[in-house]
């Protein structure tokens, strides 16, 4: 299993939700600021497994599509050493 953790500005954030949603994915949403101005950003935590990696990246990537030379979103994939639900 592995932890998504995918930084976004915070105006692109109902688009990602959504789409993630839609490619039933399920997402926690917490804002966060940052940045050289402190800008208002959002930080989506997804738990997915090691084969959906790759399909959770694409969400991104056709959601959020680059604006010239300004990337929308950074992504860090983080391997999950023990998960639990209580």
């Amino acid at each position: 299993m592995k932890m998504m953790i995918v930084i976004i500005k915070d105006n692109d954030a109902d688009t990602l939700t959504q789409a993630f949603t839609a490619s039933n994915f399920r997402v926690t949403r917490v804002a966060s600021t940052g940045g050289f101005l402190r800008s208002g950003n959002v930080t989506m935590l997804l738990g997915v497994e090691d084969n959906q990696v790759d399909s959770a990246i694409d969400v991104v990537k056709k959601s959020l599509p680059p604006k010239g030379d300004t990337k929308r979103a950074t992504l860090f994939v983080v391997p999950v050493n023990h998960f639990e639900q209580v």
